[in-house]
């Protein structure tokens, strides 16, 4: 197969070498069957960490392997996420979303039923390989299938999804673990997935067109495998070795990743340069719109990570919040980032890129509005309403954030290969949250025994604060119009 040829803007012309069938339009009901199943990966992602504490006593599990629980979903489906957007551009990608979201449902009711911290672990991995099958045809779709301001309007309406299903993953949780429906615990939060996942199945049959490459490319085992274990070495021991204690095998897998991301690196570009299929081509990245808004991920969704952990844990283990009245304390949040995210159009056709240091600002703002809320009551008296005025301007922020992000990296992304761009823009989002709780998440446990927890609350958001300004900066250097 030889390499497409380049428009006059260095762009990949998608009907060379791979070109792609006109697919139906997404009616409203398609689109909210994706964004249902969007929300589905995501709200899981999170909704197992309030449940954590009764998994602990249920099944007897030590730290280590609720650390598992936990990081077994997160590397199976940060590994498996441009794999599942190739396997959408080859064999269509509503097939892979059918299939993604009933591997879902099934792993679900596997976790739910599990009987033992193993079997847990076991099943929480295959559910977030069925969630790396199932996410990136959302995006393809989406780009795939629509244009102009429908798109723009459908990929805002993703980016409030993604940001709301964090706050619904812990509000959820709370109100599950805590209902103790028919005396099911913990085991209700993978449970309740059930039926919404055979109702995404039966409207996805109904609604969701499908779209595909016309001519599919040749699978790239030597780069998937290399891409795998290299995001692996990557991210088990940053989600795995704090709690181990740093043993010697977390630091030579961190050892290894860069060696082994330099080697899938070498790999791709002989494929590409030999006329093979590269898995993720990197003439992909270098589309500017890509690597300019792949690096704007790494400061929001670093930050947001590793804020995200920093607040969990300083509410219900400093403040002594339960796991209902935390989740129930981000909120205000998620309504004002669900709002400015149905607004992200607006402002993006008003303010252009600099939507995005504007937002970036706002969000900055609200950091600072936190830390002055906590340093300057009492501890005693930090109230979730003292703490809404911050966290609102925290969501007035993210929710641009989060559309802005994936429409600059989806607008450089050729049409022929949009599974592969979805799962490449998702493998960043999911591999920034990794190291942000890595990181942020580190520096935090770190400093709490010598400064106590309300400082080294205040010294996290400060350090958040400097990515947003970095981020700011970064949005200064986009283009002011945003195709």
């Amino acid at each position: 197969m030889t390499l497409a040829p380049h428009d006059t803007h260095g762009r990949t012309s998608p009907t060379a070498g791979t070109s792609v069938s006109a697919p139906t339009a997404l009616t409203p009901l398609g689109l909210i069957t994706v964004l249902l199943g969007a929300s589905l990966s995501s709200i899981d992602f999170f909704i197992v960490n309030v449940a954590l504490p009764s998994i602990e006593r249920d099944l007897h599990a030590s730290p280590a392997t609720l650390e598992m629980v936990v990081a077994g979903y997160a590397v199976a489906y940060a590994v498996l996420l441009v794999l599942g957007g190739r396997l959408g551009d080859a064999y269509g990608r509503r097939k892979l979303f059918l299939w993604g979201v009933a591997a879902f449902g099934v792993t679900s009711l596997a976790c739910g039923l599990a009987p033992g911290a193993w079997w847990l672990v076991g099943a929480r991995v295959a559910q977030g390989a069925a969630s790396a099958l199932m996410l990136p045809q959302v995006l393809a779709t989406i780009h795939a299938t629509t244009r102009g301001e429908r798109r723009a309007r459908a990929v805002a309406m993703y980016g409030s999804v993604s940001g709301l299903a964090v706050v619904l993953g812990q509000v959820i949780g709370g109100v599950l673990v805590a209902a103790d429906v028919a005396g099911t615990g913990w085991r209700m939060a993978f449970l309740v997935n059930v039926p919404v996942a055979v109702a995404a199945l039966v409207c996805a049959v109904r609604a969701v067109p499908d779209s595909r490459a016309e001519q599919p490319r040749r699978s790239d085992v030597g780069g998937t495998v290399l891409f795998g274990a290299s995001l692996t070495a990557l991210l088990l021991p940053l989600s795995e070795g704090r709690a181990a204690g740093w043993p010697l095998w977390s630091v030579a897998l961190l050892a290894a990743a860069p060696l082994l991301a330099a080697a899938f690196a070498y790999v791709e570009r002989r494929a590409e340069r030999t006329g093979g299929s590269p898995l993720l081509p990197p003439s992909l990245l270098r589309e500017p719109g890509v690597r300019k808004g792949l690096v704007l991920g790494v400061p929001i969704f670093v930050g947001f990570s590793g804020w995200l952990f920093v607040t969990a844990v300083t509410l219900q283990q400093g403040l002594h919040y339960s796991a209902l009245k935390a989740g129930l304390t981000l909120v205000p949040m998620g309504i004002t980032q669900f709002a400015t995210s149905m607004l992200a159009p607006r402002l993006v056709a008003r303010l252009g890129s600099r939507a995005m240091t504007a937002c970036a600002l706002v969000h900055g703002a609200g950091l600072v509005v936190l830390a002055l809320t906590v340093l300057s009551t009492p501890w005693s008296g930090v109230s979730p309403l003292a703490l809404a005025p911050g966290l609102a301007l925290c969501g007035l922020g993210q929710g641009v954030q989060l559309a802005l992000y994936y429409r600059i990296v989806l607008a450089a992304v050729p049409a022929a290969r949009a599974g592969a761009g979805s799962g490449l823009a998702a493998t960043v989002q999911q591999a920034c949250l990794a190291v942000g709780v890595a990181t942020l998440g580190s520096l935090f446990l770190a400093l709490v025994p010598d400064l106590g927890m309300r400082n080294a609350f205040a010294i996290v958001l400060t350090a958040q604060l400097a990515g947003l300004i970095g981020l700011a900066l970064l949005s200064l250097r986009l283009p002011r119009r945003l195709g």
